[in-house]
């Protein structure tokens, strides 16, 4: 199949092509060692070089370019011209990817498995789960995948992780589940339960996990770790939550927003949670943190990592003064500031 790079243990483009030169020359002793009546002979140019999960899903696969203002906030960040894949989940057009590719975007264009290009528009945001919607321009029916329950996925389930980069060529990355845990990164962002799985795709931001059945159980964000890397995936069950009311709405309204301050924090090995910056539109930017200070109390309750820093952080509202106490240079100082709702200041949905 054209357009098509095999990563992980027998994924190169050499190997493919001398995987087809083989059965190319073994076809005539094939064919005369068939049953004299056979009337069904296999093209081999039609036989999919794809494992079968993956082929399930391969045809719903999608690369996204967004182009964002450089006046933005998330421009300084995540640059002013983003690419990422995403998969269709409806027939009328919705696809699924990680949220940092469509923040603040202007302009969104959909290439489609066979190299056709298609406008989008966002639909909506989660940036609890770090995922988002947009919407295919056209009538379809657009040929959409079958989302999953990665609830039943255990350490050592196949899977595959599949996307487009891009020149549009689809990367299919069969592997397995590595690890399965909870997660928390610098951004003020925290997952209870995430995916680890390996090898890692290159094409990992918003690609699509499926398992055995070809099923989509996550959207795959993040790679971590040192080589051999790994790629964390969102769980499907983020997204199915609130579907509907974040196609309907942009957000999911429903869920209490978490209070954001705008601060990047960094746990450290024996324990604790430094300041490593300031968002330049977030509350914490104008509050008196300082790069190397190490977080010790949330509103009075201890902390000693980003797990534990997020959750106190999270009890409170949006508009509700919080004191941190931090640690500078061998002294305690206080620091209250104020959280916000990150939705009003960032572009999350079409207008």
């Amino acid at each position: 199949m054209k357009g098509i790079i095999l990563s992980g243990g027998r994924g190169t483009r050499l190997r493919s092509a001398l995987l087809a030169a083989v059965m190319l020359m073994a076809l005539p002793a094939l064919l005369i060692a068939a049953p004299k009546g056979a009337v069904h002979r296999p093209d081999p140019n039609r036989i999919s070089p794809l494992p079968s999960h993956i082929e399930r899903v391969a045809p719903s696969i999608v690369g996204i370019h967004v182009e964002v203002p450089s006046d933005r906030p998330s421009a300084a960040t995540l640059g002013t011209e983003r690419w990422g894949s995403g998969v269709i989940f409806d027939q009328a057009g919705y696809a699924l990817t990680v949220s940092y590719v469509l923040l603040d975007a202007a302009w969104i264009d959909v290439t489609l498995r066979d190299g056709r290009k298609v406008p989008a528009k966002l639909i909506g945001l989660d940036l609890e789960s770090g995922l988002g919607v947009v919407k295919l321009d056209g009538a379809g029916p657009w040929q959409a995948a079958t989302l999953g329950n990665s609830t039943r996925m255990a350490v050592g389930d196949l899977t595959g992780t599949v996307g487009l980069d891009d020149d549009g060529k689809l990367v299919a990355v069969p592997g397995k589940v590595q690890e399965i845990k909870p997660f928390a990164a610098s951004w003020e962002y925290m997952l209870d339960r995430a995916i680890l799985v390996a090898p890692y795709s290159p094409a990992f931001g918003g690609a699509a996990l499926v398992d055995a059945t070809g099923a989509v159980v996550g959207l795959t964000s993040l790679r971590l770790g040192e080589a051999p890397f790994v790629n964390l995936a969102v769980p499907i069950e983020q997204f199915l939550g609130g579907k509907e009311e974040l196609i309907a709405k942009g957000r999911v309204e429903s869920r209490r927003p978490r209070p954001w301050i705008g601060l990047y924090t960094r746990e450290l090995a024996g324990g604790g949670v430094i300041v490593a910056g300031v968002s330049p539109i977030g509350p914490a930017r104008t509050a008196g943190f300082r790069p190397g200070d190490v977080i010790v109390r949330v509103d009075g309750a201890e902390v000693s990592s980003q797990t534990e820093f997020y959750r106190r952080l999270w009890l409170g509202l949006v508009g509700q003064d919080v004191q941190l106490v931090v640690m500078r240079d061998a002294r305690l100082e206080a620091i209250t500031v104020r959280p916000v709702d990150r939705y009003r200041l960032l572009k999350t949905s079409h207008p």
